[in-house]
């Protein structure tokens, strides 16, 4: 009669693997992201106008809030945030469950060991392909959302404002700013998870990590998170303006994309390019600390504790 018994706690005790891992990885990395980026919707308003207009919007980060408010009233400030959550959620998932799966098969291609001791180009390849997927399903989105902060008025919305550019520019317009999104996203994402994974490893080699409570670990994530924030932003800030500045309007016809990047680059010179980068990077720091403490949070709450570790 014990037998019902052990199985049923074997059953409980079972850990999620295949694809009801990955999806745990991808939900609390949506969660992750959508929670995050929403939350910083109103900074990134400011942001994106400092890029967009620098010889209006020069008083600063403080200087843009009031200025916005004074011209369109605080509700301005959340303009964006329909597209900002659910692109940010869709790639959040892309993003993170993506991470660990490559991590997984990079891992089973060249074996434990060789992995270790490659561990950076591991981290790398791997953010690298799940951050190209995430930026596909991103794209269009961040294009919508760009769209409604640089232009007030232009749109109810999300689905109005997704709606219109499809029906009047096409397809075409919402992946209009996919090589800067790759150009921005893929060393972002690279950055972001070699430098957490990095700072994290140096702080826990300093702990028993099976002492640590929860608490700690969690202001571990926060803490390895706010460097890589800092250094992801840095690294992607050029990126990350001439994606503002291509969304902004549609080209001129027969424009390449290509061209109006080349176009684009010369009107901002490296100082330009870099527009609006301490206001991105208190943003991105941020954000980041967040995601990466609400991601490990998050996996413990779903079960999901059981990827593959392969610091020494």
């Amino acid at each position: 009669m014990a037998a019902p018994a052990t199985s049923v706690k074997e059953v409980i005790q079972k850990k999620p693997e295949g694809l009801d891992l990955y999806a745990r990885f991808a939900l609390a990395g949506a969660l992750g992201c959508s929670v995050t980026h929403g939350a910083f919707t109103p900074v990134d308003v400011i942001k994106t106008r400092i890029q967009l207009d620098p010889a209006t919007y020069n008083r600063g980060m403080i200087g843009g809030f009031r200025q916005v408010i004074k011209n369109e009233g605080i509700g301005a400030l959340a303009t964006g945030f329909g597209p900002t959550f659910t692109g940010y959620f869709v790639q959040g998932a892309f993003k993170f469950g993506g991470y660990e799966f490559f991590k997984k098969q990079a891992i089973d291609l060249i074996g434990i060991e060789k992995a270790r001791q490659n561990r950076t180009a591991v981290y790398s390849v791997s953010a690298a392909s799940a951050e190209f997927f995430a930026s596909v399903a991103l794209c269009p989105l961040e294009a919508t959302r760009i769209r409604l902060v640089s232009t007030p008025g232009y749109a109810k919305g999300l689905v109005d404002g997704f709606t219109k550019i499809l029906t009047t520019e096409g397809v075409g317009a919402l992946y209009a700013g996919f090589g800067p999104i790759l150009f921005k996203q893929v060393p972002y994402t690279v950055t972001k998870f070699v430098v957490y994974e990095k700072v994290a490893e140096n702080i826990l080699a300093q702990f028993d990590k099976s002492k640590l409570s929860g608490s700690a670990l969690t202001g571990i994530n926060l803490g390895s998170g706010l460097i890589a924030g800092f250094a992801a932003a840095i690294v992607s800030q050029p990126a990350d303006t001439m994606l503002s500045k291509i969304n902004k309007t549609k080209g001129l016809p027969g424009e390449s994309t290509v061209s109006r990047l080349a176009k684009i680059a010369r009107e901002l010179g490296v100082r330009g390019s870099f527009a609006g980068l301490p206001t991105r990077l208190f943003m991105v720091g941020g954000l980041t600390a967040g995601q990466f403490a609400i991601y490990g949070d998050i996996k413990k709450v779903l079960g999901a504790t059981n990827g593959v570790e392969i610091a020494k």
